[in-house]
């Protein structure tokens, strides 16, 4: 992998990480598009550990809402009374959220890394995105915001963050679908959505650098992922500050327009 691949695959995953469109799908894509040929050990560890930038995107990003839970946290355990406040219980919903992922990582862990090897499978999979925002901005009432979050929308929403698992499938798309159809507004669905993202991308985080320091060549790898990493990280903290600004305002037909386009591309230049 050159930096210039790094590079372009960093932005890639900074930008489309929380934009609803699907990072792993375009960094199955780009790489296929532009006949870039990089092993698949390679490029796999790469992706995994360039999400590491995204999550000190968003770790900056919600840095005073993240101490705040975790001082919360931790101060209700000490005073054993662990849902004493808001702050707390949003804690333990975050952790309740990923449960969902983790087991459907193990459960699915073949299907999905074969699903990495098929563009149309992407393509595919970029369709399910679009009908998951569809479906939530037809039937979303956006009458919630985080102050009314309970234990069972926590879980229904990590439910949803189980199908981000394949390539093409958005985690951030399907997770703010599957706030929204709880009835949270955009805003209040996006901020959890990335707030979700942090354990989730820790544990994916520390498998992939495992993976990296068993690979021969390691000192040919590490200068791409700094590269990458970084880019990642700048992009990120853009697209999370738009992304927020965005659905403010905006609804996600836009996204789910670009992801049934794109699908439909991919499906007939892979046919």
């Amino acid at each position: 992998m050159t930096l210039f691949q790094a590079i372009v695959l960093g932005i890639v995953q900074g930008i489309t990480e929380f934009l609803p469109i699907s990072s792993s799908g375009h960094l199955v894509l780009v790489p296929h598009v532009l006949h870039w040929q990089i092993p698949a050990r390679q490029a796999f560890v790469f992706d995994v550990l360039v999400q590491m930038g995204t999550l000190v995107a968003v770790m900056a990003y919600f840095w005073d809402d993240l101490w705040g839970i975790v001082v919360h946290f931790v101060t209700a355990l000490r005073h054993r009374r662990p849902l004493e406040t808001a702050e707390a219980r949003l804690g333990w919903y975050l952790l309740l959220a990923t449960v969902p992922a983790v087991v459907g990582g193990l459960w699915f862990k073949d299907t999905v890394e074969a699903a990495f090897a098929s563009p149309r499978a992407v393509g595919y999979f970029l369709w399910a995105t679009a009908a998951l925002l569809i479906v939530a901005e037809v039937l979303g009432k956006r009458r919630r915001d985080l102050r009314a979050l309970t234990w069972w929308d926590a879980l229904v929403i990590g439910l949803f963050q189980v199908l981000a698992l394949f390539p093409g499938v958005s985690r951030s798309g399907s997770t703010i679908s599957g706030g929204m159809l709880r009835h949270f507004d955009r805003r209040s669905a996006a901020r959890f959505s990335f707030l979700m993202s942090v354990p989730v991308m820790l544990g994916a985080g520390a498998v992939a650098l495992k993976e990296l320091l068993s690979l021969p060549a390691v000192g040919q790898v590490w200068l791409p992922v700094l590269v990458g990493f970084l880019t990642a990280l700048v992009s990120g903290y853009l697209a999370i500050k738009w992304l927020l600004a965005y659905l403010g305002r905006h609804s996600l037909w836009v996204f789910a327009s670009y992801c049934l386009l794109l699908g439909a591309g991919i499906v007939w230049l892979s046919a």
